[in-house]
C-alpha cells in the first residue's frame, strides 16, 4: 500500500520506536496521528511533522474511542495504517527474594501492552473495514503490532513482559485471518535491543556488554531501522499474519 496522502496512527509515538516511525511516515507522506500518554510529547513530535497530537492512555478504551474520533474529525476520515508502539518494560519475579508477589505488576503490563494493543487495533479496524477499497486487491488498511523477542526469549524476571509480548504475537495470524475478508493486514514486528528511552538508563559498562551478545552488528538498533521495517511492511502487500523478528541475531540467555 503506498503511503503518501494515507492517514496513520502512531501509538507511543512521543518518543522511542513510535516516534521514529511517525517521523518516517510523514516523511513519505502520510498525515500522521501522533498519540501518546504524554500531550507534550505527542505536541513535540507532531509539531515537527505536521501531524495531529493526541494525548491518550491506549488501557482507557473511552479515550481511544474520542482519538479515533478527533482523526476524523480533524483529518478527514479513519486511518488507513495503524502502528502500535505504546509499552512498558516491567521486571519482576514470579517468586521475588522479598517483599511482596508482583501480581499488580503482571496484570498492569498485560493491560498496558496486549490489552492496550488490542484495544487500538479494534478501533482501527473498525474505521479501515469502513472506507473503500484502495487497489484491486481490495486493501483497505494495514495494522502493525509491537511484541519483542522476548516472547521467545524471555529472560528471568520479564515473565510479564514475555507473556504480554507473547499475546500480541500470538493475536497477528488470528487477527489476519478475521481481517482479509475486509482487506485488512495485521503484522507484529519483534525487535531486540534497540536505542530508546528503556535502554538510555544503561550505565556504558552494562551496555557494552549487552551489545557484545549480539552477533551482528554488534550494536543496539537504531529507531529508524525499526521505523524502515514498518515502512516495508506497509509497502508490501503479501506481508501479512506473520510475526518478524529485528534482532541482529541474538538469542537472549536466561539472565
Amino acid at each position: 500500500m503506498k503511503i503518501d496522502k494515507q492517514i496513520a496512527i502512531v501509538t507511543g509515538a512521543g518518543s522511542g520506536l513510535g516516534e521514529a516511525t511517525a517521523r518516517r511516515l510523514a516523511a513519505q507522506g502520510a498525515k500522521v496521528a501522533v498519540l501518546d500518554r504524554s500531550l507534550d510529547a505527542a505536541k513535540a513530535v507532531a509539531g515537527g511533522i505536521g501531524g495531529l497530537a493526541l494525548g491518550a492512555d491506549v488501557t482507557d478504551q473511552q479515550a481511544i474511542a474520542q482519538a479515533f474520533a478527533e482523526i476524523e474529525a480533524e483529518l478527514g476520515a479513519a486511518p488507513r495504517i495503524a502502528v502500535n508502539c505504546a509499552g512498558v518494560g516491567t521486571a519482576g519475579r514470579i517468586l521475588p527474594r522479598e517483599g511482596d508477589l508482583n501480581i499488580d505488576a503482571f496484570e498492569r503490563t498485560v493491560k498496558i501492552n496486549l490489552i492496550g494493543t488490542y484495544t487500538v487495533m479494534a478501533h482501527a479496524a473498525r474505521g479501515m473495514a469502513a472506507q473503500d477499497p484502495l487497489d484491486a486487491d481490495g486493501a483497505r488498511g494495514v495494522i502493525v503490532n509491537t511484541a519483542s523477542i522476548a516472547y521467545q526469549d524471555g529472560q528471568i524476571g520479564q515473565a510479564a513482559y514475555a507473556a504480554s509480548k507473547g499475546g500480541v504475537a500470538s493475536m497477528t495470524l488470528p487477527a489476519a485471518r478475521e481481517l482479509a475478508r475486509v482487506g485488512i493486514r495485521v503484522m507484529t514486528v519483534a525487535p531486540g535491543l534497540f536505542e530508546t528511552s528503556m535502554s538510555a538508563g544503561l550505565t556504558p559498562e552494562f551496555k557494552k556488554s549487552l551489545e557484545a551478545s549480539l552477533p551482528f552488528p554488534s550494536r543496539m538498533g537504531l529507531p529508524d531501522e525499526f521505523a524502515m521495517l514498518v515502512q516495508q511492511i506497509v509497502e508490501n502487500p503479501v506481508l501479512n499474519g506473520e510475526v518478524i523478528r529485528i534482532d541482529c541475531a541474538v538469542r537472549m540467555a536466561p539472565k
